[in-house]
């Protein structure tokens, strides 16, 4: 759009400036003119920038150091050992392809957002041309044209209202309003943000009720919504913490890995064997040092962990997501329908001059309680279901609860007669015939409902325990007291009065009927918040991790919310900010002071999105809820994205890693126990795959040393197969510890070797060496064996110490013994399928002869061979527990636990 209608906030302006600016009328355009202006300005359409081909997509998957490093891997298996290689290259090839087409998959995902942006779009709009009403193409729809609206309508562009007839539009979507807004033709303060833009109409959003008509000011990407698809279309696609982790890790193994072989090489030929035999050595113990079936671990354990979630309610969209709501540091959550409801519920109900609460008895005879429900357009329809207006729904609800059905009453008195509501009266009568016992008072009663200062100008009488009493000032001013008391409880209030008449009328009018009235009662509703939420949020904190609520929602509203779910303390405003007040403060002030602000009411878009940044800027792990297309720029920003399955848009859906299926943040505080459990479990796979290749490492490095040929490539080739890849899915299946919620979250500062992992893999991973090699030298220079048998002991000892070394995985610090160390069967499977494949190379012909172990059966030292190898691998679980024990009772467990927290 041309720079001439930016940033004119047409909401401040009286309707003759907006005509005069946009150079138009109420009568609307000329085909003419719309013409010119649709070649001038284009089609009222949102803009998709430039989308990557699939291959494009696919090629970029193979731009990471650890899947170029798995590929030389691959290709050096194949060059230098010929067929043995291949098997380890098909794995290594079948790893690298399974995790480019899921990232393929999940940036395809990520584009769902802008598609589902697109459709919300209305198809077609009523438009005044040419003096004439007339339904055109939205995308045809251009600045100045007129448009008239009516119930069911969907708003085709940004409008400024010139007609409202009781005029309501559902913006929940973009504004997170819980009910729709009731407009008119006031122009309103420049700085007021979208949701108190009560004289414009928004693209995209729902005519509720009424009609009305407005000129066109912004189409295509400068509405509201364009502005939030261009949000989307910027948006940063970062790395998850996961993922920066496994990129920190894979730098660290090139660079071990790189030093480790060339040392080796320069040592072998140092001792005059051949570069040909050493380079082929140096490769073999580069491949023994990578772990190249992390990544295949990795996703498995990630796509396990999905599964669970999905059980708890929680749909991950994206893998890494998984593991990222273990990292969080801050929840930023909506407040409409995730941490509330999501319908209005009447709290409190106010008459005979009490304030009483909902759950309380009320005689249905209460005048309060029949005006609720009989003056009331809601819809009942099969098994009870609620339509219409949220705030006359959740009257008849509570009349229901009671055990009152309002059909039965209007049968005996149906409605004769009515004055609908209007946005100037702020009111609506509806007349009914007058119950039997009160026909001497008239035979019809009207009965009114609305905004409470209104309707108790409009009184001139009040009902009082069965009495009608005269209405005097204190009296009054006591009712307007009474209103505003409700008022600070963030309660939306609404006022009940009657009267009775004598006869009926063809027609009523507002200045007969709604004039000195009975005042009745009041009213208190509010969306309230979940049961279960308050709970979540308590653990949360307990866990370190922070709740900020983030709404569409009055300041009050969203405080009182706020604080009974204990986000902030009652009567903090300190803690509490809006939309306005971040339009006065940069960026940097706001990074500054984010951590002061628990609660922010009335943002916009853009808001949601400089507060994720500015919590980012900490280096913190951010999550943001929504349910609306105002909330998909966030949740695309924020490190975890997550959507609403029930109340959400699909636009919100699209852009988020994870939906939740009953829209509860306590599923969200389940799915972080589930994101750290995955994270745990990550680790535990890293500390065995890592500890087994340094011992791997360790063993050939200080037999080149010596010049001792102490494992065959095969051997080697073996061992990663079949001991390593099974226990290290299995310890992906471990549960979670019992305080996994009462660390503080571990943030973006820890990596996958934090939290005592790498020292563990050290110590655990010389062991395995030391002991492997001490078994070649006991069974060569004490037992005398062959060296065929020595290499065969060796090469069982490594194997077995790994698969007993699983155990000690199962945690990094607590004893194997603090809890049933059988408890995970998965491992205990994993465990003894893995021990089944060792042993076939041990007793089935042919195999024992390639492996080198056929002396091990049937020889007559193959009992005190097999004792000496079972006692061997064993006892890592001895020495694992008494260092365990050392550094539980120094402490330094629980320094290197909390080192990175």
């Amino acid at each position: 759009m041309s720079q001439d209608l930016q940033n004119q906030a047409f909401h401040a302006r009286d309707i003759e400036e907006v005509t005069s600016q946009l150079n138009s009328s109420v009568e609307g355009l000329t085909h003419s003119e719309a013409k010119a202006r649709l070649d001038k300005y284009g089609p009222n359409e949102l803009k998709e920038g430039e989308r990557k081909t699939t291959l494009q997509k696919f090629i970029d998957q193979f731009k990471d150091a650890m899947i170029i490093i798995l590929l030389i891997a691959a290709a050096l298996s194949v060059i230098l050992e010929g067929a043995e290689g291949m098997v380890d290259a098909i794995i290594i090839l079948a790893v690298v392809l399974i995790n480019a087409i899921m990232g393929v998959i999940q940036e395809n995902k990520a584009e769902d957002a802008i598609n589902a942006l697109k459709e919300m779009s209305s198809p077609s709009a009523n438009v005044r041309r040419d003096g004439h009403i007339e339904a055109v193409d939205s995308r045809e729809i251009v600045p100045g044209d007129v448009v008239v609206l009516e119930a069911g309508d969907v708003v085709p562009a940004d409008l400024r209202l010139f007609e409202a007839n009781s005029l309501q539009i559902e913006e929940a979507a973009l504004t997170g309003e819980s009910v729709p807004v009731t407009k008119n033709l006031a122009s309103v303060s420049s700085d007021a943000g979208i949701g108190d833009r009560t004289n414009m109409a928004f693209s995209s959003t729902n005519v509720t009720y009424g009609r009305g008509a407005g000129i066109v000011t912004a189409t295509g990407m400068e509405t509201e919504v364009g502005n939030i698809a261009e949000m989307l279309e910027q948006a940063e696609t970062k790395k998850t913490p996961l993922q920066e982790n496994q990129d920190q890790l894979t730098k660290f193994l090139t660079w071990a890995i790189i030093v480790i072989a060339v040392v080796i090489f320069v040592i072998g030929l140092m001792n005059g064997r051949e570069w040909v035999e050493m380079l082929l050595v140096a490769i073999s113990i580069a491949v023994a040092a990578l772990p190249e079936g992390l990544p295949a671990i990795s996703t498995i354990i990630l796509a396990l962990g999905t599964q669970r979630m999905a059980d708890r309610n929680a749909l991950v969209r994206k893998l890494p997501a998984v593991e990222t709501l273990g990292g969080t540091e801050v929840i930023c959550s909506d407040k409409t329908g995730t941490l509330t409801q999501n319908k209005m519920t009447i709290e409190k109900v106010y008459y005979n001059g009490q304030e009483h609460d909902a759950s309380e008895d009320i005689d249905f005879n209460e005048p309060v309680f029949r005006v609720m429900n009989m003056a009331n357009d809601s819809t009942i329809g099969r098994n009870d279901e609620l339509s219409g207006d949220p705030t006359e729904t959740a009257m008849i609800q509570f009349g229901f609860d009671k055990g009152y059905d309002v059909r039965e009453e209007l049968k005996e008195c149906p409605r004769v007669g009515e004055i609908p509501f209007d946005s100037d009266r702020k009111m609506s009568t509806t007349v009914h015939p007058t119950l039997e016992a009160d026909r001497d008072k008239g035979a019809f009663t009207v009965m009114t409902k609305g905004a409470p200062d209104v309707l108790i100008a409009r009184c001139t009488h009040y009902y009082d325990k069965g009495e009608i009493r005269p209405l005097d000032d204190a009296t009054r001013q006591q009712l307007l007291d009474a209103n505003h008391g409700m008022a600070i409880q963030a309660l939306r209030v609404l006022a009940m009065a009657f009267k009775f008449i004598d006869q009926e009328k063809d027609e009523y009018t507002s200045e007969a009927e709604e004039n000195n009235l009975i005042f009745a009662g009041m009213v208190g509703e509010i969306d309230p918040e979940r049961p279960e939420a308050k709970d979540a949020i308590a653990v949360a904190k307990q866990a370190g991790i922070r709740t900020v609520m983030i709404t569409g929602d009055h300041k009050d509203t969203a405080q009182a919310i706020a604080a009974r779910l204990g986000i902030v303390e009652e009567g903090d405003d300190a803690a509490v900010t809006t939309g306005a007040h971040l339009n006065e403060i940069t960026d940097e002030e706001l990074a500054a002071s984010v951590e002061n602000y628990s609660v922010y009411a009335r943002v916009s878009p853009e808001h949601k999105v400089r507060i994720v940044r500015a919590w980012q800027s900490h280096n913190k792990v951010v999550a943001m809820t929504g349910d609306g297309v105002n909330d998909a720029p966030s949740l695309k920003q924020a490190d975890i994205g997550i959507g609403m399955g029930i109340t959400g848009t699909e636009v919100s859906k699209g852009a988020s890693d994870m939906v939740l299926a009953d829209d509860n943040f306590a599923t969200i505080v389940t799915a972080v126990e589930e994101g750290r459990k995955v994270f745990a479990n990550i680790q535990k796979a890293v500390q065995f795959l890592l500890s087994a290749n340094l011992g791997e490492v360790m063993t050939l490095f200080i037999a080149t040393m010596l010049n001792w040929t102490i494992l065959e490539p095969i051997h080697i080739l073996w061992i990663n197969l079949v001991t390593d890849t099974f226990p290290a899915i299995a310890l992906g299946l471990e549960a979670a510890e019992k305080d996994v919620m009462e660390h503080a979250p571990r943030g973006r500062t820890s990596n996958l070797l934090s939290a005592g992992v790498l020292p563990s893999i050290i110590y655990q991973g010389l062991y395995e060496g030391g002991i492997t090699l001490f078994v070649y030298w006991y069974a060569t220079y004490q037992m005398q064996v062959e060296h065929m048998d020595a290499e065969a002991m060796a090469f069982l000892t490594l194997a077995f110490i790994q698969l007993f070394h699983a155990y000690n995985c199962r945690s990094v610090f607590k004893s194997l013994f603090a809890s049933n160390p059988f408890g995970n069967k998965s491992l205990n499977i994993a465990v003894l399928f893995s021990t089944a494949l060792m042993l076939l190379v041990v007793f089935v012909p042919g195999l024992n002869d390639a492996f080198g172990t056929s002396h091990l059966v049937g020889d007559a030292m193959a009992g005190q061979m097999w004792t000496v190898i079972i006692l061997s691998a064993a006892s890592i679980l001895v020495y694992v527990e008494i260092v365990k024990a050392i550094l539980r009772a120094t402490g330094v467990a629980h320094n290197l636990e909390n080192k990175n927290r």
